[in-house]
């Protein structure tokens, strides 16, 4: 015999099937873009996936089912949601995929998103199914070379050559931000460095204008203070140093403490750094310099960093000397690995006895250790070093002076000498965008040797990917359109005259850092959107996203939205208007990875438990900005209770005297008020309430308070439980659908309780608690108190010396 939970979850499939064809044939809910009301309108977003080859993860389930609640609660309350969906379908991970099986990327692309979109449809969100967009599609991409082209003319794209990093498993280069540690961030290959010449985006052109703009969002603190973190604006001095010998040469060093500018005993260079081409000539131990830096080349990004010889040589001490701007001393010139080429200036004022780096470096290196600056009385050093502020020391006229004071003099000394001053620099490094690979869409440049670079006409656009069977990189630099001289060779625009294209394609944030602005447009063939129907839409009203993209995405996105709007392309200059990152749910106390085996498939749990199961569980596991621990024990309270909700709606009464209904009128209100605020599971919990105080109270009810109550928790349900909401409704006679109904209403007086239960508490710990009315003064709650048997019983015969009561919350006893 089939067991209750079996049932449900066979009729669950039953009726989710039925439910799927019903609403394809006849959407309940459809948003009209030539109607939308900018007033009404909700442009509700999650960020869409790229389809690999795995399928949906659960994570996206977990993120997509709380939006689709949210948009859904929004409309049965009279807005109307605009909800799409679409798929970031180029990019490394499914080359890499592609290759690995040996299949042209374009076709396990294609088989990827059919999943996805069957996946997608099958846990009942309300997708805008009509304006679904694909980034591989010539009719997206031209765009994107649209918007790229516009960026260029602006000054905003430049290739330029510069140390970049090198996956050596992906053969292409990633973008800084594409690294975790020193290792690629898709394959998990060790990354090496390279100088290439390549095309960036100049997004530190809006440094200050990102982060200016950071506290007028509503974003969590946590996204503000990551992107913060991330574009690191410090107010510093540039400190120039003439190389003793060649007088043509000026090494510039950015520093926040110039007030240690006296205790420098070395100038350290970046490995990748130009003027090391010339110390490898100019140095006695040149051959000794050009070793290392074959050497370091393999160490990448906070590896070299943060451990300072961690993984060989810190640095090599050369007989080339730097001029110190105020003194004229003379210090020697090193190359150093924990120095970046892509960080300020790619040169270090060592100051050993105020740094740790410096001073790590300097006493594996024997170089001096100069004291420039007194810890005050009672302060120590840390590594060796005294990073603090103090009294400055040895320091010529500006010994005495406090380190703030130093600081402005020291500044004002080095701009009246033309040797530096004072100056803001950011961490925030220009957007690397070209990639050596074959599935992404074409950089639209043409080179020619008489005209130089030029870009692709628009009425040339798209410059379409061909379709070329041998897409494996090439490892030389060169993408593998590279190869393919039909694709190569063109006409120059200009002259008319022989031309070569440019062969490497963009990253994928590129597709993404846009693709919003095209949605509620998809159709638009005039333009990349359409001027009067983004003045309606957009921006977007409420962006559910994941953390990890913060310092990625999210920026790569206020970036270009806010250079469109200063080109006057777009009419805002941001481009969502409220953000939220949803949090992680792991599995059974561990985070959820392919070698535990405790990877949660959508498709299973679908099959076995129902979308709405499923969906509901998920909602109600945790906070979902927080996250939640997913169990299959969990999960199948979830069947119970949706089995239980059901048999309770399909009951009938033969009515009875009459109930107290406010509490019906709590729920609605608390329910709503909680999915407002993200919080699901704690609205979930409010409807399991509700429905147990149904069961109870049922038999009290009239029939018309019974069939009243029934369709108000029907309705509570709708925006978590799609197929069961509706279900339910049809067998309560309600009108197609469930989902074009109104929320229900409250009764603002119901939300004033007469009686309130309050926990007692003695010295802060639980002893009972007291039912007394709400409006009860602070004595007559303690006198109640005191009459509870629990709380006799653990006084013994204590007299309260204190009370703490917080109306309608607590009462403590304090003895």
């Amino acid at each position: 015999m089939a067991s209750t939970d079996e049932s449900a979850e066979h009729a669950s499939h039953e009726y989710e099937t039925k439910w799927l064809r019903v609403w394809s044939e006849r959407p309940p809910v459809r948003f009209d873009i030539s109607r939308a009301d900018p007033v009404t309108k909700v442009y509700n977003l999650v960020e869409f996936p790229y389809p690999s080859a795995e399928g949906l993860h659960v994570g996206h389930v977990y993120t997509y089912c709380g939006a689709d609640a949210l948009g859904r609660y929004l409309s049965m309350n009279g807005r109307h949601v605009f909800q799409p969906m679409g798929f970031d379908s180029f990019g490394i991970h499914t080359e890499n995929y592609a290759l690995k099986i040996g299949e042209h990327p374009k076709s396990v692309t294609d088989r990827a998103t059919a999943n996805y979109r069957r996946q997608l449809g099958r846990v009942g969100a309300n997708w805008a199914w009509d304006v679904e967009l694909r980034t591989d599609d010539p009719a997206y991409y031209r765009w994107t070379q649209w918007i790229f082209l516009k960026l260029y003319e602006a000054g905003l794209a430049e290739k330029r050559e510069a140390p970049v990093i090198w996956c050596p498993s992906c053969l292409t280069v990633l973008a800084f931000e594409q690294v975790d540690g020193n290792r690629c961030e898709r394959c998990g290959t060790e990354v090496t460095t390279k100088v290439m010449k390549q095309w960036f985006l100049r997004i530190t052109a809006y440094a200050d204008k990102l982060l200016d703009t950071l506290d007028d969002l509503d974003w969590p603190e946590l996204s503000k203070r990551l992107q913060r973190e991330w574009m690191g604006r410090s107010t510093g001095a540039d400190v120039v140093f003439e190389v003793q010998g060649d007088p043509e040469v000026r090494l510039t060093a950015f520093t926040t403490r110039v007030d240690t500018l006296f205790g420098v005993t070395f100038v350290a260079v970046a490995p990748e750094h130009d003027y090391v081409k010339t110390l490898i000539e100019r140095a006695a131990n040149g051959v000794e310099v050009a070793e290392y830096v074959a050497e370091v080349a393999q160490r990448v990004g906070a590896d070299r960093y943060t451990n300072i010889g961690g993984s060989g040589r810190p640095g090599i001490v050369t007989d080339v000397m730097a001029v110190h701007p105020l003194t004229g001393r003379q210090v020697p010139i090193v190359v150093a690995d924990y120095v970046l080429a892509g960080y300020g200036t790619g040169v270090v004022m060592g100051v050993p006895a105020h740094d740790e780096r410096d001073h790590r470096f300097a006493e594996t290196l024997g170089l001096p250790i100069v004291t420039v600056v007194a810890a005050p009385e009672g302060e120590g050093v840390t590594d060796g070093a005294y990073p603090g502020e103090g009294a400055l020391v040895a320091s010529e006229e500006f010994t005495g002076m406090g380190s703030a004071e130093a600081r402005t003099a020291i500044a004002a000394e080095l701009q009246a000498r033309k040797l530096g001053g004072a100056v803001t620099r950011y961490r925030l490094q220009d957007w690397l965008v070209s990639r050596q690979r074959y599935w992404g869409s074409p950089i639209p440049i043409i080179y020619c040797d008489r005209c130089g670079t030029v870009p692709v006409p628009e009425s040339d656009l798209p410059v379409e990917l061909p379709e070329v069977a041998e897409v494996r990189p090439t490892g030389t630099g060169l993408s593998p359109l590279a190869a393919v001289p039909e694709f190569v060779n063109t006409e120059c625009p200009s002259c008319g005259g022989e031309a070569t294209r440019e062969t490497d394609v963009f990253d994928t944030f590129v597709e993404s850092s846009w693709y919003f602005l095209r949605y509620p447009s998809r159709d638009h063939t005039e333009g990349p959107w359409d001027p009067e129907v983004t003045a309606r839409m957009l921006p977007v009203d409420i962006y559910a996203g994941g953390r990890e993209h913060t310092t990625r995405h999210h920026l790569y996105a206020r970036f270009v939205t806010r250079a469109l709007y200063d080109l006057g392309l777009v009419p805002f200059p941001e481009p969502f208007k409220r953000l939220r990152l949803h949090g992680l749910l792991i599995k059974d106390g561990a985070k959820m990875s392919k070698s535990r085996g405790n990877v949660v498939n959508p498709d299973e749990y679908i099959d076995r438990v129902g979308a709405d199961s499923l969906r509901t569980y998920l909602l109600f596991c945790g906070p979902w900005e927080e996250g939640g621990d997913f169990t299959d024990r969990g999960l199948h309270g979830i069947v119970r209770f949706n089995g239980r909700l059901g048999a309770l709606v399909r009951t009938a009464t033969s009515g009875g005297p009459g109930a107290d209904m406010r509490r019906i009128d709590r729920a609605v209100y608390k329910v709503g008020k909680d999915i407002e605020r993200l919080k699901f599971n704690t609205a979930i919990a409010e409807i399991m309430s509700l429905t147990n105080w149904l069961r109870d109270e049922r038999k009290r009810m009239t029939a018309d308070q019974w069939d009243q109550a029934r369709r108000t928790l029907v309705l509570l349900i709708a925006p978590f439980e799609p197929f069961l909401a509706e279900e339910l409704w049809e067998y309560l006679g309600g009108d197609y659908s469930v989902h074009q109904q109104r929320w229900p209403a409250y009764d603002p007086r119901a939300l004033v309780e007469d009686e309130v239960e309050l926990p007692i508490q003695i010295n802060g710990k639980a002893r009972g608690t007291v039912v007394v009315p709400a409006d009860s003064a602070q004595d007559d709650v303690v006198a109640a108190a005191l009459k509870v048997n629990s709380v006799v019983d653990a006084l013994g015969g204590a007299t309260p010396r204190r009370v703490v009561y917080i109306p309608r919350k607590i009462v403590n006893l304090v003895v």
